[in-house]
């Protein structure tokens, strides 16, 4: 879960919760997440994601960074759109029927917030995962995973007769709810067993070495696999690999490949394929679109900086700053407008500008 900065609006539109869900699959597809429910409100949304590949901090990063920058350019925005890191919860994936609460609570959110009136069904609230549920498996999101819901609500099939079953069951719910059962969801650090939290106690000591395959599955990892893959399917060792021109059209083919289902850089692309630099990288087709957004970015900042240093040096220096800028004086002019504009958004997350984890920060390093 995340909120706005200042419980500001993070979804101005449907086209902002659109771009959001879009920016959802492709966090999917890059990291085989599998979600179960998600619920977008005005200013925070909810997710229930499982990661087999134990890859959430890169995962989010991926996704709240690159909507926030889409969401910037789409209202001609500057600085960061959320508050802070995301809040996550570990939750007990065993049938013990924690995953259902959980999923629950993100379906129940509208009703909670009084977002539906008492007449209206759980259904008509468009933007959370409870009505795909009900679509069956002509659904138009494919990251949905609904069997495992579906299960721990004892449907054995994703079936017309299941879905209504699914939807009574949810009906009643709503009708029953008291809050009680989600305190725990709301205030606690995991949602499971007792024996679940001494197990996340006693992993959290653990050195890496414990942490089983799971864990130690990475991007990386991941993309070297691909590497691999495309690899043996062209016959190719690593030594070919090398000695074959940088703009070779599979190396490229290869790159765009690594570019939509991982979260790896320009930078370590073009050293793993052997293509150059990242610059060289990011102009080859289909390959820098994503890299050409935070290259926009980071110009604009450094605009505001040039702009903040000729402001500075108005006050210190006025005459002389004043000579330097005839004959540009609307171009200055320009500059500080720009930084007027943006200084009230970076004075309080001057703080998260180097944390990479911070969802304020996180477009930067997309």
């Amino acid at each position: 879960m995340n909120r706005g900065d200042h419980r500001e609006a993070v979804f101005r539109s449907n086209k902002d919760r659109e771009l959001f869900l879009q920016t959802l699959g492709q966090t999917c597809k890059k990291t085989d997440w599998q979600v179960h429910a998600w619920c977008l409100m005005s200013n925070h949304f909810h997710l229930v994601v499982e990661t087999p590949r134990a890859n959430l901090v890169p995962g989010m990063k991926w996704l709240l960074g690159t909507y926030t920058m889409r969401f910037n350019r789409r209202h001609k925005l500057f600085g960061h759109l959320f508050s802070g890191r995301y809040k996550a919860l570990p939750v007990d994936g065993s049938e013990t029927g924690y995953l259902k609460s959980v999923c629950d609570y993100v379906h129940l959110n509208p009703a909670r917030a009084k977002l539906l009136s008492a007449e209206s069904k759980l259904a008509e609230f468009r933007w959370s995962s409870y009505p795909e549920y009900l679509k069956g498996r002509g659904a138009p999101r494919p990251w949905l995973r609904v069997d495992r819901l579906l299960g721990e609500h004892g449907i054995p099939k994703d079936s017309a007769a299941g879905r209504k079953h699914f939807e009574r069951r949810m009906e009643l719910r709503r009708a029953a709810e008291d809050g009680e059962e989600f305190v725990a969801l709301q205030r606690g650090w995991c949602v499971g067993s007792e024996q679940f939290r001494k197990e996340l106690l006693a992993q959290s000591n653990a050195g890496p070495e414990h942490y089983g395959q799971e864990i130690r599955e990475s991007g990386e990892e991941k993309a070297n696999r691909t590497i691999q893959d495309e690899l043996k399917q062209l016959g190719w060792d690593k030594d070919e690999l090398r000695q074959l021109p940088k703009g070779d059209p599979e190396k490229v083919r290869i790159a765009v490949r690594l570019r939509k289902e991982t979260t790896m850089t320009l930078g370590w692309i073009a050293q793993a394929l052997h293509m150059g630099t990242k610059t060289h990288l990011s102009k080859a087709k289909g390959v820098g679109s994503q890299y050409h957004e935070f290259i926009i970015d980071k110009s604009v900042s450094a605009l505001m900086l040039v702009g903040w240093l000729e402001f500075i040096s108005v006050l210190v220096f006025p005459s002389s700053a004043f000579a330097t800028r005839q004959g540009s004086n609307q171009q200055s002019r320009d500059r500080l407008s720009l930084v007027a504009a943006g200084l009230c958004h970076r004075r309080a997350a001057a703080s998260d500008l180097f944390c990479l984890g911070s969802a304020g920060c996180g477009r930067r390093f997309v």
